[in-house]
């Protein structure tokens, strides 16, 4: 039960962290406001955090499908 309210809870977040992403020419981040900006150096320290927090969210994210999936497969 744990397991399932951690994926709900890591689901919500990641879809959270990718919409927050900067867009490159489209998408749903234009939508936000993302389009309106022109970034003319390369990507800020706060960029590459939330690129970080992203991987580390979605890595997370995998290991508890992953253990959902052994769960369920050990519980038949």
């Amino acid at each position: 039960m744990a397991f399932q309210i951690a994926l709900i809870v890591f689901s919500l977040l990641l879809m959270l962290l990718v919409l927050m992403h900067k867009g490159k020419g489209g998408g749903l981040s234009d939508m936000f406001g993302g389009g309106m900006q022109s970034s003319v150096g390369g990507s800020s320290v706060a960029e590459r955090n939330l690129d970080r927090i992203t991987v580390v969210v979605g890595l997370i994210w995998f290991a508890c499908v992953v253990v959902l999936g052994l769960l369920v497969k050990l519980g038949d």
